[in-house]
């Protein structure tokens, strides 16, 4: 009977020496949700070696396994994305990595939709996963009755995006020795979005009939407390 992985997340089973069944091999209403989080992500520190040692393995897979591909587990297009994410936007030591598709695809050169099937790809292959990052924004808009009022709303942004390294699939890289090569990559164009506070509720007025009835009902709660 196939299990998960329970180092890795999103069950992406550590890419070396595995023959359990990867996330995309189950049926869409089988797979877990993809894990919504606010902020920066999950990220993790990915020194400059284990880079090394995640594109000769990506590499690996690119050669073609059955009579016929002219690929293998990953085209050459998925290559170039994971040579893009890894050496154009992660953050060797804070592990940051959160590029908008549109600016992966100008990176690697591609299309919108090749970056969305070559990151699945890659997932599927134990390379990567991510993780759907949100933020919260205030807005005004029209209510029921017709009045302008406040609220707050929840909005997805970038993805950010985690690495496994073939060589300790699961364990973070600031848990382990570091590298005397853990110098940071550089991180243009990250779509970072700081996050709003809550708007605070608008006071209401007297002169709206839906806030005069409010203030009504808060006078007469007020009197039955003090009758009490």
């Amino acid at each position: 009977m196939n299990h998960f992985s329970p180092t890795t997340p999103q069950g992406v089973e550590c890419p070396v020496a595995s023959s359990r069944v990867p996330m995309a091999a189950l049926p869409r209403h089988l797979r877990p949700c993809r894990e919504k989080v606010f902020g920066d992500g999950r990220p993790r520190p990915f020194d400059r070696e284990a880079k090394v040692r995640l594109m000769t393995y990506a590499r690996a897979l690119m050669r073609r396994t059955e009579a016929g591909k002219h690929y293998g587990q990953i085209t050459a297009k998925a290559y170039a994305i994971l040579e893009a994410l890894l050496w154009g936007f992660h953050n060797a030591k804070s592990g940051l990595c959160f590029p908008s598709y549109d600016t992966i695809a100008a990176r690697a050169g591609c299309a919108r939709s090749t970056v969305a099937e070559a990151l699945k790809a890659l997932e599927a292959a134990g390379i990567l996963t991510w993780v759907n990052r949100i933020y919260r924004q205030a807005v005004r808009e029209l209510d029921m009755f017709g009045q302008w009022a406040r609220h707050t709303k929840v909005m997805r942004t970038s993805n950010g995006y985690q690495f496994f390294d073939p060589k300790g699939c699961g364990v973070p890289e600031h848990l382990r020795k570091g590298s005397k090569s853990d110098f940071p990559s550089g991180t243009p164009s990250q779509d970072s979005i700081p996050i709003m506070a809550p708007a605070s509720p608008a006071p209401l007025d007297a002169a709206n009939p839906l806030d005069a009835a409010l203030l009504r009902f808060k006078a007469a709660l007020e009197t039955c407390t003090e009758g009490k």
